[in-house]
């Protein structure tokens, strides 16, 4: 049953009060038509309570905009959305030219973090999924008894000849009344030789949701930084400043005390009384990356469950810490991202 404008409301108390479900929320599809983000395929969702994103199926059914009664709650980059036939994968310059951010950024499926060689090919910053279209792409809108179901689905797949053959299953599912999007993943290998398990969600907060009056939460575990630089960085990598020019990014790797199968991390903002969540499985999602970027412009946290570190497929590889993929075999991932508007929300993730 939808909660919607302070009331529990059923199926029937709703239809017998409008035409068509637009009236109150539900997802449109549509395709952009300006600038570099000219031909990207977009689906606007709506839940009725405030709640609104856009997915981009011409970028791997990635996540853009978002707000939260009419406050953004992801972070868009000064490149603005690019279409994916701009993409060229040329090192760190391929990807960020095309980074957008929004709400979600997928990383991978061979490569999450920065650009190497393995076994003398070059993998570009995170990898091309996030620039690739998807196919197969569906909107189903429905009842389910008194909840009103939104759903939107399709296949990415990263395959080349003589090279890999992954395939990425994406479901991304909310509902009349939720203030949260659920993604569920199957990563396939459907190729005939073993491929290492490389994904990562590139969820990405901002303005004005990060400022000074925000602080981070986890459900608990051990904090890494990820390089010499970060390590001063420790002890206030839950606390955030105004934008500083010159601010030299810090990453930090979290290592979280999961309950039932899952962990959290979440911003709340105590003088706006708002925050936003990532709540994630950690079979195979064991990390999660904080990427602390406080620069002018460039103002930015995010909160990124990964399969493994950062340091490029070829380190990922030599201390065996990806799982392998058989040829043949799936694996399955989920992350849900949501809001919420006071503190004692944080127990619900």
């Amino acid at each position: 049953m939808a909660t919607l404008y302070g009331n529990d409301i059923s199926r029937d108390h709703l239809t017998r009060r409008i035409g068509h479900i637009s009236q109150v929320g539900g997802a449109r599809a549509y395709e952009l038509t300006s600038g570099q983000a000219t031909g990207t395929k977009a689906i606007d969702v709506r839940t009725g309570t405030g709640f609104e994103f856009t997915v981009l199926p011409g970028r791997g059914l990635d996540i853009a905009w978002a707000t939260y009664k009419g406050v953004p709650i992801g972070y868009i980059s000064k490149s603005g959305v690019v279409a994916a036939n701009r993409f060229t994968e040329d090192g760190a310059l391929g990807f960020l030219r095309n980074f957008h951010a929004g709400l979600l950024t997928t990383a991978g499926l061979s490569n999450i973090g920065v650009p190497c060689v393995d076994a003398g090919e070059a993998y570009g910053l995170h990898g091309r999924v996030s620039n690739t279209p998807a196919e197969d792409v569906g909107i189903h809108q429905d009842w389910h008894g008194d909840d009103f179901v939104i759903t939107i689905g399709g296949v990415v797949r990263q395959a080349r000849i003589f090279g890999e053959c992954l395939v990425l299953r994406r479901e991304i599912s909310t509902k009349l009344g939720a203030n949260r999007l659920i993604i569920k993943d199957t990563v396939e290998n459907a190729g005939f030789r073993s491929e290492p398990s490389l994904l990562l969600y590139h969820c990405n907060f901002g303005y004005p949701i990060v400022g000074p009056a925000t602080r981070l939460f986890t459900s608990g575990g051990k904090v890494e930084a990820r390089d010499a630089s970060a390590v001063p960085g420790i002890p206030t990598h839950d606390r955030f400043q105004e934008p500083t020019r010159g601010y030299n990014e810090q990453c930090f790797y979290h290592h979280p005390d999961a309950k039932h199968g899952y962990a959290h991390a979440a911003l709340f903002n105590v003088e706006l009384q708002l925050g936003a969540y990532v709540k994630y499985r950690t079979d195979t999602l064991p990390f999660l990356v904080e990427w602390k970027m406080m620069g002018e412009q460039e103002y930015v946290v995010g909160l990124e469950p990964t399969t493994a570190r950062l340091e490029g497929r070829n380190d990922v590889l030599a201390r065996h810490e990806a799982r392998m993929i058989e040829p043949g075999e799936r694996l399955s991932f989920e992350v849900e991202i949501g809001v919420f508007e006071n503190i004692e929300g944080l127990d619900k993730p």
